[in-house]
């Protein structure tokens, strides 16, 4: 039996990693996954926030994703993102500021700015990222 799976983490901007996993931890809209080799096949939404692969040698890549679709096979874990990134090039300055920013929308309901449920979307977005960040932190103390 294999010991691991194909991993392909795509945004629609680029191929952001490709790989064999032993496994893949994502957040679905249904909660969270764990993927190893030979999963049963399924389709799911994913929530904005963070997505772990262990790879083949035991070592754990860090990614975040804005949302998408993951889709697992037998021998294969696609995650299909609307925006994708590696947990090193995620910025904390960058995401507080998105907060602020969407924020601020919110607030100002009357401006043409920013419509309500984009608005609500960055946040989530931005919260996930800091979030994403906060775990980061905690995993590299250990």
């Amino acid at each position: 039996m294999s010991k691991t799976i194909q991993c392909d983490i795509v945004s629609a901007q680029d191929a952001i990693w490709s790989g064999q996993a032993a496994q893949v931890f994502a957040t679905g809209v249904s909660g969270e996954l764990g993927i190893y080799p030979r999963h049963t096949p399924l389709i799911t939404q994913l929530k904005p926030g963070p997505v772990r692969v262990v790879d083949a040698e035991g070592n754990e890549q860090f990614f975040f994703v804005g949302g998408g679709l993951l889709e697992v096979q037998p021998h294969m874990v696609t995650v299909l993102a609307d925006t994708a990134m590696r947990g090193d090039d995620l910025d904390a300055a960058a995401a507080e500021r998105a907060r602020e920013e969407a924020e601020r929308a919110l607030e100002n309901r009357g401006d043409d700015t920013m419509d309500v449920g984009e608005a609500q979307k960055k946040l989530a977005e931005a919260m996930a990222q800091l979030q994403a960040l906060e775990q980061l932190r905690k995993k590299l103390k250990h």
